[in-house]
Order: C-alpha cells, then sequence, then structure tokens
C-alpha cells in the first residue's frame, strides 16, 4: 500500500478558505464525531458485524477524505474492503491501523488549531 501523508495540507488551505472563522469548529466536529465512529466499528467488530462494520468504515473513509487526512481514508477503505467481504481478521488489522493513524490525526489537528 502507498504511504499518504497525514495531513493533506493542500485540502486543508482550500477548506480553511472556504470555512473561514468556521474552520476550528470544523476540525473539532471531526475530531469528537471520529471517536464515535471508531467506537462504532470496535463494536461492530466485537459484534461480528461485517455489514454495519462496512459502513462505519465507509462513512469514517468519506469524512476523512474530505477533511484531509488522506492515510486515515486509505485504512478506512481497507476495513470497509475486509467488512463487506466478511474478513472480519483484516477487519481487525485494520481497524488497528485507523486507531494508530487517528492518534497521529488528532495531534496534527490540535498542533493546527493551537498555532
Amino acid at each position: 500500500m502507498t504511504e499518504r501523508p497525514h495531513l493533506d495540507e493542500e485540502a486543508l488551505a482550500e477548506l480553511k478558505e472556504v470555512m473561514e472563522d468556521e474552520f476550528n469548529i470544523l476540525i473539532e466536529t471531526y475530531l469528537q464525531d471520529s471517536q464515535d465512529r471508531i467506537a462504532a466499528l470496535q463494536h461492530a467488530l466485537v459484534a461480528g458485524d461485517t455489514e454495519s462494520f462496512a459502513k462505519s468504515a465507509h462513512s469514517f473513509k468519506g469524512s476523512s477524505v474530505n477533511i484531509g487526512a488522506p492515510q486515515l481514508g486509505a485504512f478506512c477503505l481497507d476495513a470497509e474492503t475486509a467488512g463487506r467481504d466478511g474478513r472480519l481478521e483484516d477487519a481487525s488489522i485494520a481497524l488497528e491501523q485507523i486507531v494508530v493513524e487517528f492518534q497521529n490525526v488528532r495531534v496534527l489537528f490540535q498542533q493546527l488549531l493551537n498555532s
């Protein structure tokens, strides 16, 4: 798999230009929503609900790509595919990657908000 940046600086610059004063609120909302999405993925995985897992991963993928977190979006795509195909072990691995990458993204976004 191709390594992507944690954050897409160009996408973030465009979002900041469009959102203006609401940019920080957008980032804060994304960070909170992402924690909820990870919890939903974990719950679906524990329950063995591959359909819900795939749907949650798909939704998280979209929000991550739109906010400028391409590597997180790529891991969500892996999770979505594994869930859709009923591959729980691969889904579990993808979820671990999502959790680690989200920690990276969260730190970078918090630094951005504090700058």
